[in-house]
Order: C-alpha cells, then structure tokens, then sequence
C-alpha cells in the first residue's frame, strides 16, 4: 500500500511537472513571436519613413525639453535614419531579446516600461538639443538589464546570460561617452542606466534552476 501510494505521488509530480513545461514552451514561443513582430514592425516604420523621406523623424522624434518632442519618449526606438543604422540594431536586440525571452518568466513589460519610459525621460531632461531616434537606447537597456540582473539575483542561468551578453556586446560601453558625431550618447547612457535599475526595481523569475516557484503572466 505504501508504495502504490509512493508510486502515485511521484506519478502526480511528473504530471505536474509536464504541466509546467509545456506551460513554459507556451509563454516561450508567445513571446518570441512577440519579439519576432516588435522587429518586423521596426523595418514595417522603417520602410515607410523612407518612402516619406524620412519625414516620421522630426514630427515623432525625442527632442529634449520640447513638448512637442515628448512623444518621443515611446516613438523613438520605432524610428531610424537609414536602413544601415536599422541594420546594426537589429541583431542585438534579437540576440539580447531572445535571452530574455528565454530566461524570464514575468516582468518583461515592467522592464520594458521602465527602460522605455525612464531612459526616454532622462534623454527628454537632459539630452542634447537634437532629434533622437534610434532602437539603440533599447539596445543598451537590455545590456544594462541583463548585466545587472546577472549580478543581482547571481543564479546560474542570470549569470550566464550576463556572461554572454558581457562577451558578446561588452564593447558597446564606449557608447556611452560622448563626442561621437550623430550618435545619441544620451539614449545610450541612460538607456543602460535604466535597464540597470529595472534590475534592482523588478524581481524577474527565471524559468530553472527555480522551476517550482515559478509565476507565469
């Protein structure tokens, strides 16, 4: 009797735990579609800010203490000046995208609101007098994210994942300074400076090592 009981139990667990697995590869494969569109809609913008002439840059641009510029804060990773400034966004965001769609399993909007909405507003307080635009400011809330993450929560899989991102795109740092002709410096620096501080603000759950106290959204 015992061990039908001991069998049963352990036959419920492995149930359970399929549950969760496929509950994972569910959330999975959303989000990467997700990630998937969000891409697709930047080339979408930026094929018709081409055919306008580029015309989507000064009317939905980030320009610093201009109210007409404010919008910005949400527009400006949609918007590009060329197709190669796309192009060089383009496989950081899916590389360092992917590895959050990998190993969060909650809070991916809180840090995207955060490094989208505070980046965005220290650029719009104190960036210099220009039209920004650019994904880049995402690009480096991401990094500044997943580097943090990796240190502050010190699991294996956040460490990983900062050890990539830290090899991987390590040299984008010099992006921060500033002096660089028509680069945003300021969407980099505080771009970074606010996925680093999502890091400390939001709790995100990684899909292991902590699979039995994992909260899916």
């Amino acid at each position: 009797m015992q061990r039908a009981k001991t069998i049963e139990g352990a036959v419920v667990t492995s149930t359970v735990a399929n549950m969760m697995n496929r509950d994972h590869m569910r959330v999975f494969f959303r989000r990467t579609a997700a990630l998937a569109a969000f891409v697709a809609l930047l080339w979408a913008v930026q094929v018709v800010n081409w055919i306008t002439g580029y015309g989507l840059n000064p009317a939905f641009g980030l320009i610093p203490r201009h109210g007409s510029g404010l919008d910005g804060v949400i527009a400006m990773p949609l918007l590009h000046g060329s197709f190669s400034h796309l192009m060089a966004n383009t496989p950081p965001l899916l590389v360092m995208g992917g590895l959050l769609v990998a190993t969060t399993t909650r809070g991916l909007l809180s840090v995207n609101a955060v490094v989208i909405g505070l980046g965005g507003a220290l650029v719009w307080l104190f960036g210099s007098s220009a039209i920004h635009i650019g994904a880049s400011g995402l690009v480096f809330g991401w990094f500044g994210f997943l580097i943090a993450r990796g240190l502050v929560d010190r699991s294996p899989i956040t460490l990983g994942a900062a050890l990539v991102v830290g090899v991987l795109y390590g040299s984008i740092l010099w992006g921060v300074l500033p002096g660089q002709p028509g680069v945003s410096w300021e969407a980099h620096l505080f771009g970074a400076i606010a996925g680093a501080g999502a890091a400390f603000l939001i709790r995100t759950h990684v899909h292991a090592p902590r699979l039995g106290s994992v909260d899916l959204d």
